[in-house]
């Protein structure tokens, strides 16, 4: 028998209507790494004997792409009869939500597991009272093929009109983006797999530099040594990395060696000029927090 929702209570007038036309960006969505983050931990937290978790995702939208760049999890229970959704929980969080970031709307609602069931049917009727086409992710965290599959539907109508109406989901292309911010907590989740324990700990400034710096020293050691490749006869040419070369060459500013390196020890000056100050202020707080407490 199909699952039958519990009640629920009266329709509310939509949130957002952020999908309201065609499907824009050429059916992609961009996924930002804290929404895979949030997903994970939340499943990481749910209740005990709770097979999946469920959540709300919240984004923005364009003419030209569909960005989701945050999320949180929403209360819920499903047996194999019924499914209930705290709406009214959901409701709440994203009007604190609007309080931070009131350029985010609702765009869909995600799910951990790796395949869409009968009760996502009921839960995507939810959403559709709060965002028009709303977008449903689907977050594998079983690993069914050792990976954390990653999927993302829209749903539409299919059947005969006047007859039995069923619910079709169509996929979208999901691409992963991020802030730069962003960037730098990945590259330290990343490290993780090297470390036996999965523990890394943070670097200091000038060892972010320094990583930078090599990383640097590597590309270009690896762009020259494919030009004197090309250059003596072992790679064939190609004009699209030529191109690329060109306009990055071109983008580098032309300075003198020597006015270089004025600059960058101006530069270093100033920043260490800064951090002892920063320093020297710590100081002064805590020597005048000791003096008060006497």
């Amino acid at each position: 028998p199909a699952p039958t929702p519990t009640p629920a209570p009266p329709p509310a007038a939509p949130l957002s209507s952020a999908l309201a036309g065609p499907f824009p960006g050429g059916r992609v969505v961009r996924l930002h790494p804290v929404v895979l983050a949030s997903i994970v931990d939340s499943f990481e937290r749910r209740n005990e004997g709770a097979a999946r978790v469920i959540g709300t995702l919240l984004g923005t939208v364009d003419k030209h792409s569909v960005e989701v760049t945050n999320c949180f999890s929403v209360p819920h229970n499903e047996s194999e009869d019924e499914v209930a959704v705290d709406m009214e929980f959901a409701k709440n969080m994203y009007e604190l939500h609007k309080k931070v970031s009131p350029s985010e709307l609702i765009l869909g609602w995600y799910a951990t597991g790796h395949d869409i069931t009968e009760h996502s049917v009921l839960i995507h009727e939810y959403y559709s009272r709060e965002a028009h086409n709303p977008i449903h992710l689907t977050v594998d965290t079983s690993l069914q093929n050792g990976r954390m599959s990653i999927k993302a539907y829209v749903s539409a109508p299919m059947g005969v009109p006047g007859k039995t109406m069923g619910v079709m989901f169509t996929p979208l292309t999901v691409k992963y983006v991020y802030y730069d911010t962003e960037r730098i907590g990945v590259d330290l989740i990343m490290k993780t797999c090297f470390s036996p324990n999965r523990v890394i700990g943070l670097s200091s400034d000038l060892q972010q530099v320094g990583s930078a710096s090599a990383r640097i020293q590597d590309t270009l050691a690896m762009v020259l040594q494919y030009a004197e490749d090309v250059l003596s006869g072992k790679v064939a040419a190609d004009n699209t990395v030529g191109r690329f070369l060109m306009d990055l060459i071109n983008q580098v500013p032309k300075i003198s060696a020597e006015d270089f390196e004025t600059m960058l020890n101006s530069n270093i000056n100033d920043l260490l000029m800064v951090t002892y100050l920063a320093n020297l202020t710590q100081s002064q707080i805590a020597l005048n927090e000791k003096l008060l407490s006497l």
